[in-house]
């Protein structure tokens, strides 16, 4: 199919450690407040985890009603709650269009893991014959997607997908080639988790994945040379992405562009990145190419920047290998330093935040950053946004089994 469509975002909706909207959510990034704090909901006997991206004082109910509330996972209802948002904010609710050719795509890394572990303590505690009927339904990843789905309505493509911290990243990205290339007029795309659960912690922990840090302001600090893990978040972020000739016709309120999509994989280890970042580096280059941009056009990336040792130094070396001498002028920050690491949903947040830097032509902060690392030697913004006049974005995520995507994103002009 060679005419391809131009893709637009004309609603965004999260939930996120910031904020339980996105106007509070990116006023925090604009104020460099960091939404990690004292962990509250799993203190764990033997395990040295201090912190946590959480949200805090949510209520279900306030955003809910209470049967529907019960019916969900957490991952769900936070899911749908951003997807509301989303949905609210694109004016469809106001407007008309083919709900056959509306498609959900709401990722995840891990699903439904709280109920995992609650009904699995009722078949330790009390025998599995009283395991919820809703056991399955409430655990299974693709469920997120398919409350979406019928919360909204939408009849066509529904899907889930799942590549750990890297699945919003792909799900936004499959629905921009599905819109582009004219199989649905409109997906709404994202991803949810909710994973700060004892096993969460316990797991991370345990392979050491996680900042062992009792100070929140120096716990998410990507690309410092005393970071020592990532700070587990949980959250929400949903985009609606449209043909930009199906929003046009329904007088919708554009706030940017997807121009380019990149996956790959590493192929080397469960958990750990490529030290040659051959393939991060590849994907980049994927999706520049498809945006059909070069790559000293992007002035921004938002780094997945997760605050581990390997993840930032190898993602700075895949930044050099694509951006050579264009590297040292590029403008590169970590949001997840304010909303520590959302897993399956960061990379959705993280996408909303780079639209909104284009439309306000401001780049957020990486908090935090005040100790330099010679292996990661780019202007990360430490502790300061600033104004920036700029047209292309880069949002990264990388994830656990070696799958890396990349998002190219655009100043939306007529």
């Amino acid at each position: 199919m060679t005419d391809k469509k131009r893709v637009v975002v004309t609603g965004m909706g999260m939930l996120t450690p910031l904020g339980f909207d996105v106007k509070s959510s990116w006023e925090a990034v604009r104020k460099g407040e960091i939404g990690i704090g004292e962990l509250t909901r799993q203190k764990l006997e033997g395990v040295d985890i201090h912190v946590a991206a959480e949200l805090k004082n949510f209520k279900a109910t306030d955003f809910l009603d209470a049967r529907s509330a019960r019916r969900m996972d957490e991952v769900t209802q936070y899911g749908v709650i951003a997807a509301r948002e989303a949905y609210r904010e694109s004016g469809l609710a106001e407007g008309s269009f083919n709900p056959d050719r509306a498609g959900v795509i709401m990722s995840t890394g891990i699903g439904g893991i709280g109920t995992m572990e609650r009904e699995k303590t009722t078949g330790l505690t009390r025998g599995y014959n009283r395991v919820s009927p809703l056991f399955i339904p409430l655990t299974i990843s693709n469920m997120t997607a398919g409350a979406v789905a019928m919360d909204l309505g939408f009849h066509g493509l529904c899907s889930c997908v799942v590549t750990a911290c890297a699945a919003s990243t792909n799900g936004i990205g499959e629905a921009f080639h599905k819109i582009r290339d004219g199989y649905l007029d409109l997906v709404l795309a994202g991803g949810a988790e909710a994973a700060i659960t004892a096993m969460g912690i316990g797991g991370f922990s345990t392979m050491r994945a996680l900042s062992k840090s009792s100070d929140p302001k120096r716990a998410s600090i990507p690309f410092d040379a005393e970071r020592d893990g990532f700070v587990i978040g949980e959250g929400a972020g949903a985009l609606v992405l449209e043909s930009l000739d199906h929003a046009q016709k329904r007088g919708a309120v554009i706030l940017g562009e997807i121009t380019g999509y990149g996956a790959t994989c590493d192929a080397y280890h469960m958990t750990a990145p490529d030290p040659d970042a051959v393939y991060a580096a590849r994907c980049m280059s994927q999706a520049l190419e498809d945006a059909g941009i070069l790559p000293q056009e992007v002035g921004y990336i938002n780094a997945h920047g997760t605050s581990t040792p390997l993840n930032d130094a190898i993602e700075t070396r895949a930044i050099r290998m694509v951006f050579q001498d264009h590297a040292d002028r590029l403008k590169v920050s970590a949001t997840k330093s304010m909303t520590g690491h959302l897993l399956g949903a960061g990379g959705a947040v993280e996408a909303a935040f780079s639209i909104l830097a284009l439309r306000d032509q401001w780049l957020p902060p990486t908090m935090g950053l005040a100790v330099p690392d010679p292996e990661c030697d780019l202007d990360y913004l430490a502790n300061q946004g600033q104004d920036f006049t700029f047209d292309h974005a880069i949002s990264n995520s990388l994830g656990f089994g070696g799958h890396n995507a990349c998002l190219v994103l655009t100043r939306y002009r007529d």
